[in-house]
Order: structure tokens, then sequence, then C-alpha cells
């Protein structure tokens, strides 16, 4: 049995906003990790997420690859970051909603039946929910940035 991650967010920003903060490597580092990110299908690229000594994490590299690329619509990546998250989606949809952008977000493919699946499940579900509130920090961020 897999399990999906879903969020939905609102933005008050047109898609070309949201979609550049998601689809620079610059900005997904704001929000996300550093990265080596490229906005084409078939590129290879690696999150560096850092080491949390304080609570035992040691850091780890998650390998992906971009899946869909359909600016400002669309971007999909696998998502690898070894134990029971392996060969995982994550894809993000942008729409526009009045003047601004309803972005669905989700992470695919947790095969629950695998050790510790549900306790990555759950440290995936926690994660995601700090970056997307991060991506709209950004968002805002680089609208007032532009507008100044």
């Amino acid at each position: 049995m897999t399990k999906t991650i879903r969020r939905e967010v609102r933005f008050p920003q047109p898609r070309e906003k949201v979609w550049e903060a998601l689809a620079t490597s610059t900005a997904l580092a704001d929000w996300m990790y550093p990265n080596d990110f490229e906005p084409r299908v078939g590129h290879h690229f690696t999150f560096r997420v850092p080491p949390k000594p304080e609570v035992g994490f040691a850091g780890l590299e998650v390998r992906c690859e971009v899946l869909e690329c359909e600016p400002p619509c669309r971007l999909a990546f696998s998502w690898t970051a070894g134990g029971p998250v392996v060969n995982t989606r994550v894809s993000f949809r942008l729409e526009p909603d009045g003047d601004g952008t309803r972005l669905y977000f989700e992470h695919s493919g947790f095969d629950l039946s695998q050790p510790w699946a549900e306790q990555a499940m759950q440290g995936a579900e926690f994660g995601w929910g700090e970056m997307l509130a991060r991506l709209c920090g950004v968002v805002a961020l680089g609208s007032e940035e532009q507008s100044s």
C-alpha cells in the first residue's frame, strides 16, 4: 500500500511569481535545501539536507530527476532519500485563482509495507508543512522586492 501527502496553498501572487520560487535553484535553496536543480526534464539533481546534531540527524542527500516541467503550470521530480523513501514523486500544479494562484502539492509513492515507512511519512508530512510555509514567505518577499 502506498500513501500520498497532499497540500493546497493559495498565494495572492500570480503563477509566474510562484513558479519562479519553484523552478530556480536559488529560490529552492531559500525555502528547501541547497541544490543543483535545473528546470529541464531529465535533469538529475540533489538536495543536500543539512545535519541537525541536536536531534541526532546526520543530514542526507536527496537524489532527484525532473520528470515534468511545464512553466508556469507543472513541475514534478522523483525523490529518493534512502531507506523507505525510494522512487517517490513530488509534484506541484499551479492554477490561476482570481488575481492569485492556487498550488496543489503532492508527495506520492510512500510504500508503507517497508520498515520505518510510517515514521518516514510522518517526518515528510512535518517537513513539507514547514517548507511550504517558507515557500509562502519566499514568494511574498520576491514580490515585495520587485515592487520596490
